[in-house]
């Protein structure tokens, strides 16, 4: 059997690109260079028909390239016999709270994306969770969850020593309404005097950059400019990480802070600001915390996300404290039982990490830090548990045979589907 040639056209070329696109398909020919022949191309629908229709499948994200020639390209390329395969990771419909919700809206995304999961042969996801929320669009939809190379370096832990418990969250510019769930418990460990000189509080990925487009409400005209760093969310995080500065004793720590200049162990020695890394060496953020929060408002955007962080804080052995809602729910159980009437707290055999439900965000976030700050092995032992969890199932080398399994089948099926048509 010859090589089967596969397209992959990305979304970018970092982030959401390089986890579900790019890293995926270079896994595939690496661990079956014998039976695939990947072909990466971030503009390929300024090529002539002729390149498409030497493909047997054609994997994209969202959609390929230019929105308009989307819906033509797939209709093509079921004529051709190019089998089509659209992956999704994230809702189409962002709530307001999201910073891209206008931009989505004025562009009409959500509904371009929809029309596009209905067009595609197969789509490729993260969770159940969310391969149910697509079934009313399209029947054929197959999990491949985000995957970890534990060859690769950032994966690989090397913690950095310290006297004091790290607390630490690492992500995006899209979380601030997640974030703000922590505030309430922030301030609690700051005013937690037995806790005094026993924490660190760590923000990963923290970057000023962006821009602001700004409209003359006489004339009209739009002037797009270079937000301030006091206009960046990041700042806002580090409201919300250092309950507005309080955590950092020293005022020349807060005016270093308030410069927005990259140095290294910027914050003090009770709060530290680490800068965003590029997505070769972001996940070696994990090796400045000794737990990892996941705070996750309630809203279908969210509960439809992939258990990413699970994954990256399992691969290097975090304690996780979590929301007890959609993709945390998979793979996490909570430490403790649910404790039943007369009996005290009895500990799951299954619990790899503390989870918070939502009506007791006001309270269990600073409650379970607290615990884990004052019981330092249970950091250890939940770190090893959550590892054990995700090693195995979230390997890339085990995702690229489920993976390798799929595209054999889907060769297959078009062959003897074209082999019938001769005979007929």
């Amino acid at each position: 059997m010859s090589k089967i040639k596969i397209l992959v056209v990305p979304s970018d070329r970092t982030g959401v690109g390089s986890f579900r696109s790019i890293d995926p398909h270079i896994a595939l020919e690496k661990y079956f260079p014998d039976e695939f022949k990947i072909d990466i191309n971030y503009d390929p629908w300024k090529n002539r028909d002729t390149y498409w229709q030497d493909f047997d499948i054609v994997h994209f994200h969202r959609s390929m390239g230019d929105w308009g020639n989307c819906l033509r390209l797939l209709e093509d390329c079921k004529k051709w016999g190019v089998t089509t395969i659209m992956d999704l990771d994230d809702y189409w419909a962002p709530g307001k709270d999201h910073p891209a919700y206008a931009m989505i809206q004025e562009a009409k995304l959500g509904e371009r994306i929809v029309a596009n999961l209905k067009a595609a042969q197969h789509i490729t996801t993260t969770t159940e969770i969310f391969r149910n929320e697509m079934l009313q669009y399209n029947k054929s939809i197959e999990l491949f969850p985000n995957a970890i190379d534990p060859e690769k370096r950032q994966f690989q832990p090397r913690p950095v020593e310290s006297d004091l418990i790290r607390i630490g969250w690492l992500g995006g510019s899209s979380h601030l309404s997640d974030l703000e769930i922590l505030r309430g418990n922030i301030h609690k460990l700051n005013a937690d005097a037995s806790l005094k000189n026993k924490y660190q509080m760590v923000l990963c990925g923290f970057d000023t950059r962006g821009s602001m487009t700004e409209i003359d409400q006489n004339t009209g005209k739009q002037n797009v400019r270079a937000i301030l760093p006091k206009e960046s969310v990041w700042y806002k995080y580090e409201q919300i990480f250092t309950n507005d500065y309080k955590l950092v004793e020293n005022q020349s720590d807060i005016d270093s802070l308030l410069e927005f200049k990259k140095r290294k162990g910027d914050g003090g020695e009770f709060y530290k600001r680490v800068w965003t890394k590029p997505i070769t060496t972001y996940a070696t953020n994990y090796n400045e915390m000794d737990i990892s929060l996941a705070p996750l408002k309630e809203h279908t955007f969210n509960r439809v996300k992939s258990q990413l962080k699970v994954i990256e804080a399992g691969f290097h052995k975090k304690a996780l404290i979590a929301q007890d809602f959609g993709p945390y729910q998979i793979d996490l159980e909570h430490y403790y039982n649910k404790p039943k009437k007369g009996a005290g707290v009895s500990i799951n055999e299954n619990g790899n990490a503390f989870l918070v439900k939502t009506k007791r965000n006001h309270s269990d976030w600073y409650k379970n830090v607290k615990r884990l700050i004052n019981n330092p092995e249970l950091i250890t032992e939940m770190g090893e548990k959550l590892y054990n969890t995700v090693k195995d199932t979230y390997s890339t080398d085990a995702v690229a045979t489920e993976r390798r399994n799929l595209y054999i089948k889907l060769v297959k099926e078009k062959t003897e589907k074209e082999q019938l048509k001769v005979v007929s």
